[in-house]
């Protein structure tokens, strides 16, 4: 019964939290400390102020978290699954719907239009670090690993995530 109420726990928050897990957490937090008493508001925000200090989403870690706190390992899969469950299943309703009508000119011409928008916003967030990193860093070190990056990807078929350990090295190395 605890798996099937800590899956309930984070796959209801996950389908009702529009925005996100910032969003859902006030729903995470009426499901665990309301409804079913795991935590206190206390050691809620403890978890709350944990996950927001490690890196990636933090609804997937709380639920991690507070899933091994109350099903152990399995709880905690169950968790982190009942978070990523929902955007899960619409992404293969709406990829099944997309694959259906692959063919339509109404989708076809979607996709023409969302492909450039694409890359006006990765073009957009790409000066916005080179703009942070001028000003972090510097704009020798800066041209250095954008010109080595590019050489290294481009020319030398380098895997990407060699590439940015390489660039932490570096910057390990020089930029500490």
């Amino acid at each position: 019964m605890i798996y099937w109420q800590i899956f309930l726990a984070f796959f209801i928050p996950g389908i009702v939290g529009y925005g996100g897990g910032p969003a859902s957490i006030p729903l995470v937090e009426k499901e665990v400390v309301g409804r079913y008493g795991w935590l206190t508001v206390s050691e809620f925000s403890e978890v709350l102020a944990m996950g927001n200090a490690l890196p990636g989403p933090i609804a997937t870690k709380m639920a991690g978290y507070i899933g091994f706190q109350q099903g152990g390992i399995l709880g905690a899969g169950i968790g982190v699954f009942a978070t990523v469950a929902p955007s899960l299943i619409l992404m293969v309703v709406l990829l099944g719907l997309l694959l259906k009508y692959k063919e339509s000119p109404k989708v076809k011409r979607m996709t023409t239009y969302v492909r450039p928008t694409i890359a006006v916003l990765l073009g957009g967030m790409t000066l916005s670090f080179i703009n942070t990193s001028f000003s972090g860093i510097g704009s020798v070190q800066t041209l250095i690993l954008i010109i080595a990056s590019f050489l290294l990807l481009e020319k030398f078929k380098v895997h990407p995530a060699f590439v940015i350990l390489g660039s932490l090295v570096y910057g390990a190395i020089f930029l500490a």
